[in-house]
């Protein structure tokens, strides 16, 4: 079962919860979730990886806000420990990005970051 009590502070804005709400309506399924995942890679060292999933596993935490959820297992958790996912749309485009406390650096485009 998900662990929703004992897990390190994830918030999600309001911004991002609106996405994933139209994401989820997109795709006809309100059962969606975001799934926030942090692997190797990126030209900083580690990269944020972010798709809709409808499953939960045995490691993953479960963050709510205005009726979305959004999944981290608990590895990548390590890495997001008090981060905010936000929701942006500038001269860049529109993508979800993550204020991280724990990043040391991250590259210009914030896909990827590095921690010491």
């Amino acid at each position: 079962m998900p662990d929703t009590v004992h897990a390190p502070a994830f918030t999600v804005s309001a911004n991002a919860a609106k996405r994933i709400a139209a994401l989820r309506a997109s795709e006809g399924d309100d059962a969606l979730m975001l799934r926030v995942t942090v692997s190797g890679g990126g030209c900083s060292g580690f990269k944020y990886e972010f798709g809709l999933d409808g499953a939960l596993n045995p490691d993953d935490r479960v963050f709510e806000r205005d009726g979305v959820k959004v999944v981290v297992d608990t590895t990548s958790l390590e890495f997001l420990a008090n981060a905010e996912l936000d929701f942006k749309e500038d001269l860049m485009g529109s993508y979800f990005a993550v204020g991280n406390p724990n990043a040391k650096s991250s590259c210009g485009c914030g896909a990827s970051f590095s921690v010491d």
